[in-house]
Order: C-alpha cells, then sequence, then structure tokens
C-alpha cells in the first residue's frame, strides 16, 4: 500500500470563528452534534460564544467533555459509529477487527471510540486492534473514563476540523443583504 502523506488543516480564518460565533445557536448545536452526540455538550459550547479564538473554543469543548455526565456518555457512545477500514485491508484484517468490536461490544455494550488523529493511515488498523486488545482487560468503570477521554479528543479534532471551514458548509449562510461580519 502506497504511503500516504497527511496535511493538516488551515489555521482556522477571523471569518470561519466570526462565522461560528455570530450563526444561530440551533445552527450551531446541529453542527457540534456531528462533532460529539451530547445535547448538554452541544447546547453548553453554542450558549457561551463568542469565543476569542480556536484555542478558547477547543478548550470549552474539553471542558464541557469531561462534565458529561454517565447519561451523556451513553448518549454520546450510542451514536457512534465503528471507524471505516482503509482501502486495500485485508479479508483477515475486517475478520479480527469485527471480532474484536464484538468483544468489546458484548463487554460494555457500546461500540469502541479510539482518536487516531496522529496515526498514519498504515498504522490505523494496528492501533485499533491493539486499543481494543488491551482496554477488553479493563473493568467497566475504567473503561468508561477511558472511552470518555476517547471521546473527548475525538470531539476536539472534529470540531477545529469545523470551525477550520470542513465541516460549516451545512451552516446556513446569512440572508442575501443581510450585515455579517464574515
Amino acid at each position: 500500500m502506497p504511503a500516504q502523506t497527511r496535511t493538516e488543516s488551515p489555521s482556522p480564518t477571523p471569518r470561519s470563528l466570526a462565522r461560528f460565533n455570530t450563526e444561530p445557536a440551533e445552527d450551531i448545536e446541529r453542527a457540534l452534534l456531528t462533532c460529539l452526540r451530547s445535547l448538554r455538550w452541544a447546547r453548553r459550547l453554542a450558549d457561551h460564544r463568542p469565543y476569542p479564538d480556536l484555542d478558547s473554543l477547543l478548550a470549552a469543548a474539553d471542558e464541557a467533555a469531561y462534565d458529561l455526565t454517565p447519561g451523556d456518555l451513553a448518549e454520546a457512545l450510542a451514536a457512534e459509529a465503528l471507524p471505516a477500514l482503509p482501502d486495500g485491508v485485508y479479508a483477515a484484517a475486517h475478520t479480527a477487527l469485527g471480532a474484536a468490536h464484538a468483544a468489546y461490544e458484548s463487554r460494555f455494550g457500546h461500540v469502541f471510540v479510539i482518536c487516531v488523529d496522529h496515526t498514519s493511515p498504515e498504522e490505523a488498523l494496528d492501533q485499533v486492534l491493539t486499543g481494543i486488545r488491551s482496554r477488553l482487560t479493563n473493568d467497566p468503570e475504567e473503561e468508561r473514563v477511558v472511552a470518555a477521554e476517547e471521546l473527548r479528543r475525538l470531539a476536539r479534532q472534529r470540531l477545529a476540523r469545523h470551525v477550520r471551514g470542513a465541516g460549516l458548509q451545512h451552516i446556513a449562510a446569512p440572508p442575501r443583504g443581510a450585515t455579517s461580519h464574515i
């Protein structure tokens, strides 16, 4: 499999953060729910706008994620999907990953989540399999804490992408003729 290069997303423009800060709360909540499927988390971030910069927004997202109740965590985990495997992965890897996911879900009652944002595509499958196998030894409370941390990292990564412009296209643009700071 040929090596793929990873490119970092550009820094958020003042326009994209300004748009995030000024769009209607309902639109921002909808966008935030694509980052982490917790209504409490999304509302908290939307309600505390404006954010002066991306770091402030990400810090607020982290704080809100740390404050998720067990019910909020269950809500967010229930909405997570299994990650797609990279193209060219052998059938044996699909079988191994499927079996590991089934064992994990049977033990903990929710899908396995792991953030592999700084992992090359060639190493992601190994990291996921290693993560599942090692976390299967956790007791349920310990795993709840680990899963919550992985969800926080996933939400942070997704939110940064949204604000950098990759995910804001589904937020309605201001009507023509409206004054806007974006």
